[in-house]
């Protein structure tokens, strides 16, 4: 059965308030958007978060969460040893604030440099399932949006993301798969492998997106879209 509903959600760790601590308000708008796009994804059978990770892995719903090693122990979840990676780990602590939470759930980690054919080829798999999918992409946009980003501005970080934004926004998915893997290393957009097996995972369905956040509040490009 293909994906009944997809959602984009950036995965800063400031996104967790016990994180962000003085500065959590910084970030409502984007946890708020953030939230209601995964709250969308309740109408599902079986969640499947993906998210870039320096190895493919798969995980199942009992994997474990943890921010100790961003300043906040205490915030955890999953029933089984903390070991999913950044990316699936705010998209497993997003899941555990909303309607999703008790949905069975698989983690999918794909490294960065995996090529375009491969996520989209990874996302077809995914669709073709026996179960009514709910996707959670994790994916940053550039790294390199201003001259106090975590690496310094590049002239066509910003381009990149207005092309991914708009792509969101209008369920342009030949443009996610013609994404470049070296442009996007370049610009370090965390983004690039998870957003094209998104691609591919919505080619046969009639979702329509809307983005709902696009901003780049620290110098990184971040986005939230919706697929319903």
């Amino acid at each position: 059965m293909p994906v009944v509903a997809a959602a984009v959600c950036p995965h800063p760790p400031l996104l967790v308030p016990e994180v962000a601590t003085g500065a959590a308000p910084e970030l409502d708008d984007l946890r708020a958007a953030s939230l209601a796009a995964v709250e969308s994804l309740a109408s599902a059978a079986h969640i499947v978060v993906i998210g870039s990770a320096a190895a493919a892995s798969t995980y199942d719903g009992a994997a474990g969460g943890s921010f100790g090693a961003y300043g906040a122990p205490g915030v955890r979840f999953g029933t089984g040893p903390a070991v999913l990676p950044l990316s699936l780990a705010i998209g497993g602590w997003l899941l555990e604030q909303t309607k999703a939470a008790d949905l069975p759930r698989t983690y999918r980690a794909i490294p960065p440099d995996t090529p375009p054919d491969a996520c989209v080829r990874l996302g077809r798999e995914i669709a073709d399932s026996n179960d009514r999918i709910g996707l959670l992409v994790m994916g940053d946009g550039s790294a390199r949006r201003s001259e106090h980003s975590p690496v310094h501005l590049h002239p066509r970080a910003e381009i990149f993301d207005t092309t991914v934004a708009n792509a969101l926004q209008h369920r342009n998915l030949d443009v996610l798969k013609a994404l470049d893997p070296d442009l996007a290393d370049e610009l370090q957009a965390a983004g690039r492998a998870p957003w094209q097996v998104l691609a591919g995972a919505l080619e046969g369905t009639s979702l329509s997106g809307d983005l709902t956040y696009e901003a780049a509040p620290y110098g990184v490009g971040y986005f939230v879209a919706s697929f319903t």
